[in-house]
């Protein structure tokens, strides 16, 4: 008989579970969230606004990037996108400040959203002799200050009643469009900048008007480049706001551009952007 130690053979090594793969469903599910999320995002938080025209220059300039935060005066239901929920009213109710930048859908047949200053509400008496706008009788403080130096580009063109606009070369060169600027003041103490190019433009003699419950007297800072509550829808105006057509108040700017980036020359995106105008605040 042998003495050898007979080694048994190793066992076969289990094979690793399979890793299941990523079905359909799943990947489906996932972009459903996302959408629900961002619907949700821009419902209720915060919204992204391109600036389109110059009626709210000095503030606002064409090719500004903002965030509308959605919460401060309640909801509507133009408050969600696509018109999903339909609604009267706001919930919880809420009025914007004299004085708040506020982006809103045009009450007119047009579907626009709108960005204006909010200058006088609901049991307010509003009107405008000379540029000046007069509230509640008492006219608004106003002083005149320098210029306004608007940096000329290809989104920002140098427009503007003759002779009261000028064009001028900065000091590095670059071409510059000088407008009339006032320091405007509300009751409240809310002070901004305004443009008024000349003192007898259309939109400078207005009204009394006063402003019945539930609707905003908003006007443009630009104001003889502005179609604000001054004048009806039928003229393309904004008339007298109803308070649900507001959207959410301007928050703070994340991008700006002076318009002349080339999508095919990514370094144009850089060279284009207005980085002073980024994080400014409403």
């Amino acid at each position: 008989m042998s003495d050898a130690v007979t080694t048994p053979a190793p066992a076969p090594a289990e094979a690793a579970p399979a890793k299941p793969k990523e079905s359909w469903w799943s990947t489906l599910r996932f972009f459903g969230l996302l959408f629900i999320g961002t619907l949700l995002l821009r419902s209720f938080v915060i919204a992204p606004f391109s600036i389109p025209s110059g009626s709210m220059l000095p503030t606002l300039m064409i090719g500004d990037y903002l965030f509308i935060a959605k919460w401060p005066y309640g909801y509507s239901r133009y408050s969600i996108p696509f018109g999903v929920i339909g609604f009267s009213g706001r919930v919880p109710s809420g009025l914007p400040a004299r004085g708040d930048v506020v982006v809103f859908r045009h009450p007119g047949p047009d579907d626009e959203d709108y960005v204006k200053r909010v200058i006088g509400l609901p049991g307010d008496t509003i009107e405008v002799r000379a540029g000046i706008v007069i509230l509640n009788s008492a006219p608004l403080q106003r002083r005149r200050i320098d210029d306004y130096a608007m940096p000329i580009s290809p989104n920002s063109p140098c427009r503007g009643a003759p002779g009261a606009v000028h064009r001028v070369l900065g000091a590095n060169g670059e071409q510059l469009c000088l407008y009339p600027r006032y320091r405007e003041t509300l009751p409240g103490g809310a002070s901004y900048d305004v443009l008024d190019q000349v003192p007898d433009g259309e939109g400078d003699t207005f009204g009394p008007v006063t402003i019945p419950d539930g609707q905003l007297f908003v006007m443009g800072d630009n104001r003889d480049d502005s179609m604000d509550s001054r004048f009806g829808v039928e003229r393309h105006g904004v008339g007298l706001l109803p308070v649900e057509n507001v959207l959410g108040r301007a928050l703070i700017g994340f991008w700006s551009t002076d318009g002349s980036a080339e999508w095919i020359k990514p370094w144009t995106w850089f060279t284009a952007a207005r980085w002073s105008r980024i994080g400014g605040r409403f």
